[in-house]
C-alpha cells in the first residue's frame, strides 16, 4: 500500500490533482505521497497538514 499524505493548496493557488482529475479543494485532500506532490510541496503550491501542525507546535 502506498503511503498517503493530506495536502492543502497554498493561498491563491489552483493545483490540479491528476489522480482525481480535478483541482485540489481548498479544504484539502488525502493524496499519494509521490514525486508529483513532493514537487508541488517543494514549489510552494501546496502545504501538508502534518508540516503545519509541527510548525505551530514549535512556535509556542
Amino acid at each position: 500500500m502506498t503511503k498517503r499524505i493530506t495536502v492543502l493548496p497554498a493561498a491563491g493557488r489552483a493545483v490540479p490533482d491528476p489522480e482525481a482529475g480535478d483541482l485540489l479543494p481548498v479544504t484539502g485532500r488525502e493524496v499519494p505521497d509521490n514525486a508529483w506532490w513532493r514537487r508541488r510541496l517543494a514549489d510552494g503550491d501546496i502545504t501538508s497538514k502534518a508540516v503545519k501542525a509541527a510548525k505551530s507546535q514549535g512556535a509556542k
